[in-house]
């Protein structure tokens, strides 16, 4: 059973790992054909809270996805082959995907309270993440 959350939970980070990357060129390239017919997919990404400042440097919020897919990801792949992971994998796991739960908690907030535009690939990872965040908290609570 745990090699089928986590070979799900792979899936599902594999999911939101492409559409961070979608929509990471989306906001590079500022290209509303890749919205697909959303208008609220160009209002989600024309708002000011799609973008955070580091250091002066404006970074879109989808490259904050990459990096956290591409985290849990790494840290699924290589929890059977690192002797430390192992031992920690789960709760690693679990931390990752708390984080990212709850900016995704915000990110939804911002979309319903602040916006008032839904993007269907923003929703998608929202999705994506939540589901990640409950098999995270399945395997903490099943872990020995």
């Amino acid at each position: 059973m745990e090699k089928r959350l986590s070979q799900l939970a792979i899936a599902l980070s594999v999911i939101g790992l492409l559409v961070a990357m979608y929509m990471t060129i989306y906001a590079i390239t500022s290209n509303d054909n890749m919205c697909i017919g959303s208008k609220d997919c160009s209002v989600v990404n024309a708002s000011k809270y799609s973008k955070i400042n580091i250091v002066g440097i404006e970074i879109p919020v989808a490259v904050l996805g990459v990096a956290g897919y591409v985290s849990i990801l790494a840290v699924l792949l290589l929890e059977p082959r690192l002797g430390f992971l192992q031992q920690s994998g789960t709760l690693v796991f679990f931390g990752l995907s708390l984080m990212g739960f709850l900016f995704t908690l915000y990110l939804i907030y911002v979309e319903i309270a602040l916006i008032r535009a839904f993007c269907p690939f923003c929703i998608t990872s929202q999705v994506a993440m939540t589901f990640i965040f409950i098999l995270s908290v399945i395997r903490v609570v099943r872990q020995p």
